[in-house]
């Protein structure tokens, strides 16, 4: 079986050296077997592995979730139930995220509303006094007109 240097594995990849490393000590990828000189010896394990990675970041898992599910794909009594549970919190934490986005994009739509009169000097923006009136509520504090 033809082994890749840590350089070739990176192209093969397309991640950066450092990523692969970074990974390893993560314990994402296991360590691999060393070459006499020193050198680090990659199996097509490797590339699966680093691709299953970079998919999994690619739809929103986080490190963590993915050194989670590649525990289970490894665990002897984890089933595809295990594996659909983790599905099932990230589209909970999607749709939260949506909702938070959704809401931003309501306030903000609000406020640029709320300029009536564009060309005014920014000193007279409704905008800025806006934010700068929810914020002083944020802090509790009064607004100073």
């Amino acid at each position: 079986m033809k082994t890749l240097s840590i350089g070739q594995l990176a192209l093969t990849v397309q991640v950066k050296v450092e990523t692969i490393r970074y990974y390893e000590r993560r314990g994402l990828i296991p360590p691999p077997p060393r070459r006499a000189s020193g050198y680090r010896q990659f199996s097509q394990t490797d590339v699966q592995r680093l691709r299953f990675i970079k998919y999994a970041q690619s739809i929103g898992f986080t490190l963590n979730e993915i050194a989670e599910m590649l525990a289970l794909s490894v665990e002897s009594g984890a089933t595809c139930g295990d594996v659909t549970e983790r599905i099932d919190t990230k589209l909970r934490d999607i749709e939260e995220k949506l909702k938070t986005l959704l809401r931003m994009k309501k306030t903000l739509t609000e406020l640029k509303t709320s300029c009536k009169t564009p060309a005014d000097p920014s000193k007279d923006c409704p905008i800025l006094e806006s934010l700068d009136i929810e914020e002083a509520n944020k802090n509790g504090k009064e607004t100073l007109k």
